[in-house]
């Protein structure tokens, strides 16, 4: 299991990643995967199962939400995104219908809607 990403380090590569946006500039490669990845976290600790996987390419993926267990090959419910569109639905900054409707967030499956469990509170 991947070490647990501490919530001060996790806010604090949030904050980096904000703060690199809102001036302009490209975010670090680690700020912005350790954000990711602390994000990710929160909604596995948020809703723990398996029957969804949650794709942040090249930083993390981690499967969430009760039901069916998956084991092998592609999930039947996947939802993928890059890491900004991630960080915005995640933290709530933008909503999941808009992100998705805007075609930022691409989704299989029945279960592949995560509106009920967005936005984390990290």
């Amino acid at each position: 299991m991947a070490r647990k990403i501490d919530i001060v380090d996790g806010r604090k590569a949030l904050d980096a990643v904000r703060a690199a946006e809102a001036a302009g500039a490209k975010p670090q490669r680690t700020d912005l995967a350790t954000a990711v990845r602390y994000l990710l976290q929160l909604l596995d600790e948020k809703a723990p199962g398996n029957s969804v996987e949650v794709r942040v390419p090249p930083f993390g993926a981690v499967q969430v939400i009760q039901g069916p267990r998956h084991t092998r090959g592609t999930p039947p419910n996947v939802v993928e995104m890059d890491a900004a569109t991630w960080i915005a639905v995640s933290t709530g900054a933008e909503r999941w219908a808009d992100a998705a409707s805007g075609g930022r967030i691409h989704a299989s499956g029945t279960r592949a809607d995560l509106s009920d469990v967005l936005p984390v509170r990290p």
